[in-house]
């Protein structure tokens, strides 16, 4: 019972950086169940599952917030399926031990990217209306799924950087949309894991835990989407999953104990000095943990 608690607090605490930056539920989620044990193709058919039920919960909260692009959702959403059913088969047909540390660097490079991107690069986004075309978010949303299912996260750390980059879509319509089209990409990849993976080696207590966290903090997640400055969210989970999985990748390498401390004490002190840098660069540029709505 405990343990349910503790992956329901982590699945609820993860849904509130997911909701409102658009991205690492499933980083998250997927690393912390890597670092208990879980093999990757388990892990991420256990994230995705409970993500059909965060992802509704979360589409529909942005949606009664104004945050969606309804046009944009369908040009990413169904590629974007395509794409993580096809991920799904393929991680379920690799051998755990041979696909293990490859999702470790993947998710590493990806909260590297994160722990960077919002901590140091991160900056005020200026917006230019217009038009995103199908043949810029028809194949984001294949690529991004793709590997969205066979690293259990990446869809958000891919889609919404890359939404928000084009300059013509508001942070806050990037967040929504991205995290609305993700609930077909959830949809689809646990359709292809239930169809390529035994049923029977589901960790079910973990969806139904992470579900529960997922659901209860969908709507803060989108307010907060309008409200909370997201250099510092980022620049948080960025560190936590360069930890988690660095510990895996140092782990795989058979690198010894002592030398492991090192390496984890000197992440954790990286990790510090990134949210310091996150937060004087927050005050400096208006002296704020909290921002106005961007339309």
């Amino acid at each position: 019972m405990t343990r349910f608690i503790l992956l329901a607090l982590f699945g609820l605490v993860a849904q509130l950086v997911d909701g409102s930056l658009g991205m690492a539920y499933g980083l998250t989620s997927t690393s912390l169940l890597l670092t208990i044990g879980i093999v990757p193709a388990v892990a991420s058919a256990s994230v995705h599952l409970a993500e059909v039920g965060t992802t509704l919960a979360s589409g529909i909260s942005h949606w009664k917030f104004g945050n969606v692009d309804w046009r944009a959702v369908r040009w990413l959403a169904i590629p974007g399926g395509v794409g993580a059913f096809t991920g799904a088969v393929f991680l379920s047909s690799i051998s755990a031990a041979v696909i293990g540390p490859f999702i470790a660097v993947f998710l590493f490079l990806l909260g590297c990217y994160l722990l960077v991107r919002f901590a140091i690069l991160g900056g005020k986004i200026t917006v230019k209306p217009g038009t995103l075309s199908g043949r810029f978010l028809l194949p984001l949303g294949l690529g991004a799924g793709f590997l969205d299912a066979v690293g259990g996260g990446g869809w958000g750390p891919i889609s919404t950087p890359t939404l928000l980059a084009s300059g013509k879509m508001a942070p806050r319509k990037a967040i929504g949309t991205s995290s609305t089209s993700e609930f077909v990409v959830a949809v689809s990849a646990s359709a292809g894991f239930l169809i390529a993976l035994d049923t029977s080696v589901l960790a079910l207590p973990v969806v139904g835990a992470l579900l529960l966290g997922g659901v209860i903090a969908a709507p803060i997640a989108a307010w907060l989407s309008r409200r909370l400055h997201p250099r510092l969210l980022g620049s948080g989970v960025g560190g936590l999953i360069i930890l988690t999985n660095g510990r895996t990748l140092l782990g795989a390498l058979g690198v010894e104990s002592g030398v492991q401390m090192v390496a984890i004490a000197a992440v954790v002190l990286v990790w510090i000095a990134a949210l310091v840098i996150a937060i004087r660069s927050v005050r400096a540029d208006g002296g704020r943990l909290a921002s106005a709505p961007a339309d």
